[in-house]
């Protein structure tokens, strides 16, 4: 469970507890927004992605357009998130296998003998993280081609809708300076 206690907006405000989303820590309290809140509110990192999940705030009143922007950040929200915890599952792994297989080359268990877990020298751990890098540079490429076009995608959409917003805004002074007369 993720904690969802801050708002991304101009000011803290309270929360109140209630399960929703994927279950992570059944320790840790579950919180969402109040309902009359008016921003997207940013819960802690996630224990494998290390990405802080956002809760996007729901417009009463939301435009077409407006949903289309709020649908477009949340799936690019979880394709971060599936990227980095696939990424960082995959660091994990591969590093454990490295240590593990360089102790058994040097004839070394993964402990000590007071059982403290062995640590592989910083040459030796550049080695797997220069191996690592190399490897995978590719699927890094394609994660950086597409998050600048989700990224170039959203700005794009967030002009349409503070366009959108500015004309309706316009629209509404108009008649009520007409409604005046």
């Amino acid at each position: 469970m993720s904690r969802f206690c801050v708002p991304f907006g101009r000011r803290l405000l309270g929360c109140r507890a209630r399960s929703f989303g994927p279950q992570r820590d059944p320790q840790a309290p579950e919180f969402i927004p109040p309902e009359n809140s008016q921003y997207d509110w940013i819960g802690p990192p996630d224990p494998v992605s290390n990405l802080r999940p956002i809760r996007f705030h729901v417009a009463t009143n939301e435009s077409t357009l407006e949903k289309h922007l709020r649908l477009f950040r949340q799936e690019t929200e979880e394709w971060n998130q599936k990227f980095w915890a696939a990424q960082n599952s995959s660091f994990i792994k591969e590093k454990e296998e490295f240590i593990t297989s360089c102790l058994k080359a040097e004839g070394l268990g993964l402990k000590d003998e007071n059982g403290r877990k062995r640590k592989l020298s910083a040459e030796k751990m550049a080695e797997f993280y220069k191996d690592f890098l190399n490897k995978n540079w590719q699927k890094h490429a394609d994660y950086n081609k597409e998050w600048y076009k989700r990224n170039i995608t959203m700005t794009f959409l967030m002009g349409k809708v503070t366009l959108q917003m500015f004309w309706e805004r316009l629209g509404r002074r108009t008649e009520e300076v007409k409604s005046k007369r």
